[in-house]
């Protein structure tokens, strides 16, 4: 079977600083983080945490009033990412005539419809109401993204939705790489989504006791990846979206090309749902470079999940020392998640666009507050520390590690490579 070249000619997000994609990654890289201190009023008793919030973000202005009143907050985020991204690859919103049955749209998310599932619940049994809204199943489903995108643009072919926390996107991503890979599909539009600040989510994640703490001073440095001094994982909201496109067809109607994705891993750790897995974690590694046909020596860039747990951080860098064995100490590795937050199903797709975006820039972003403080069971690896580093990037890996043991790693090249 014919394997394809896979270019990538669109990127968007929803990002928490409020820029624009060169705006986002300026604040990167200059390592401002995203991270604030978020208090709620709920009853029976108010959260106090550090949390990354999109607070500009302003769905009828960004998607129009009509869709957003059809679409919860996940769904509009989604909406907006993936029009930067479709306006940036140079695409029609409207098919015009234009034979899109093989398009079409795979996007993930975690959670889904989980805040407006909620405000059923407090409609219900706190404010007492009798009924709730007739678009409520529409609104709360977790297709909902994916089935407004075929809609918008006119994509006739797959439209799926993938749910594997914190793998979400990536997977997503995975799936529709191989798709434009196989010829299955010419354009397939992936990224994913998440709005993790609703009550039940945010207590349900505090339960687990891996949540970073912090006050009003010292929430900008609550998330530490790697660091000796780390306490937790933060929460963030947000989307991210990427075109891809059969390589050839990319080139044939002029568009720019961001960069190829080459290649995609997944594993099962099957022994655990919450503590990871090295072996899991270096088969889905393996599987990433087997499939992009690049060896250890030839990735200069690892964006790590890196979210900033006890367990979690130790055992990525141990699988790291494992795959990449001699080449280890020279791999650039950081986690993005110290400014921008954990994202949960969106995590995989804004890492992506981060990876893309530094092979294309020439720039490995750093991982914040880490200077200095490195964990003795995180080194082994070469920690990218300072507020960005040039490096002559060809290609790179974006890894995203979930509860329930689900790996996905995603391989890139830089356009030119």
């Amino acid at each position: 079977m014919t394997r394809r070249r896979v270019a990538i000619t669109g990127l968007g997000l929803v990002s928490p600083y409020g820029g624009d994609l060169a705006d986002f990654f300026a604040r990167l890289s200059a390592q401002e983080s995203a991270v604030t201190h978020h208090r709620t009023d709920d009853t029976p008793r108010p959260l106090s945490l550090p949390m990354v919030l999109c607070r500009d973000f302003d769905a009828a202005a960004a998607i129009g009033k009509p869709l957003a009143a059809l679409t919860d907050r996940f769904a509009q985020m989604a909406l907006s990412a993936a029009f930067s991204a479709w306006d940036d690859a140079g695409l029609s919103r409207s098919a015009d005539g234009q034979d899109r049955s093989d398009w079409g749209v795979d996007w993930g998310t975690a959670l889904g419809g989980a805040s407006y599932s909620e405000k059923i619940y407090r409609d219900l049994w706190q404010d007492g109401r009798d009924r709730v809204a007739p678009l409520s199943v529409l609104l709360g489903m977790n297709n909902a993204a994916n089935a407004h995108l075929s809609i918008q643009f006119g994509l006739g072919g797959l439209s799926v939705s993938h749910s594997v926390a914190c793998a979400s996107s990536a997977i997503s991503i995975g799936d529709a790489f191989r798709r434009v890979r196989s010829g299955e599909a010419t354009v397939m539009l992936c990224g994913g989504s998440d709005v993790p600040q609703s009550y039940g989510v945010m207590r349900a994640w505090e339960a687990m006791r891996v949540l970073a703490p912090g006050d009003e001073h010292s929430s900008s440095m609550a998330c530490r990846p790697f660091s000796n001094e780390r306490r937790g994982l933060v929460l963030g909201e947000g989307a991210a979206a990427l075109v891809l496109e059969d390589w050839d067809h990319a080139l044939a109607r002029g568009a720019t090309i961001h960069g190829e994705l080459a290649g995609f891993g997944t594993s099962c750790d099957h022994t655990h749902l919450v503590r990871p897995d090295v072996a899991g974690q270096a088969r889905a590694l393996r599987l990433a470079l087997a499939d992009a046909s690049l060896s250890p020596e030839e990735i200069g860039y690892v964006n790590a999940h890196g979210t900033a747990t006890a367990e979690g951080d130790p055992t990525e860098v141990a699988a790291l020392r494992e795959v990449f064995a001699g080449h280890a100490p020279q791999l650039a590795v950081s986690s993005t998640k110290s400014l921008h937050g954990h994202l949960l199903g969106a995590a995989g797709a804004i890492e992506a666009v981060i990876t893309v975006l530094s092979l294309r820039e020439g720039v490995a972003v750093g991982t914040a507050h880490l200077e200095g403080h490195i964990d003795a069971a995180c080194e082994g690896v070469d920690h990218v520390t300072t507020t960005r580093r040039h490096l002559p990037l060809q290609a790179a890996l974006s890894s995203s590690f979930a509860f329930g043991g689900s790996n996905a790693v995603l391989a890139f090249r830089a356009a030119g490579a």
